[in-house]
């Protein structure tokens, strides 16, 4: 059975074997779902509400701070059918080839980072899972 997170409008569905971890901060608040091995999502609502193209560069400048080998596709793949901006991004870490993507989009209550990573030898199993929780988002209209 899986789990559900829903708050200010915002909903999705994910496995109930994934921690999940709420933090507040002063422009919104930030979940994190972690999977029991490596791979995580993060999904930030900021309601001061940025650009949301400026929010998903900003957030792939400071993974191209980390990680120098970084290479980056734009994306224009809707979520939740709102429009999202965003970078589908590979780099490496600890040798292993990383697959990640940044997705940002408005919604009613603020601008959306959505953030999923997973490294290749947890593809075949949770780039899956990452997939169906980003497709189960749902947004609330107000």
């Amino acid at each position: 059975m899986p789990a559900t997170f829903h708050e200010d409008g915002i909903r999705f569905r994910y496995p109930e074997n994934w921690k999940l971890e709420r933090q507040q901060n002063d422009e919104g608040w930030t979940v994190t779902l972690q999977s029991p091995e490596t791979a995580f999502l993060l999904l930030s609502l900021r309601e001061d509400m940025p650009d949301p193209t400026e929010l998903a560069e900003t957030a792939l400048e400071a993974l191209k701070e980390e990680y120098e080998d970084l290479e980056a596709d734009d994306s224009a793949d809707p979520v939740a059918s709102k429009p999202a901006v965003g970078h589908d991004i590979r780099f490496f870490a600890f040798d292993l080839t990383n697959t990640c993507w940044i997705r940002s989009f408005s919604c009613p209550r603020g601008t959306v980072l959505l953030l999923c990573q997973v490294n290749d030898l947890e593809l075949q199993t949770n780039e899956p899972v990452l997939r169906a929780i980003c497709a189960s988002l749902e947004l609330a209209e107000e």
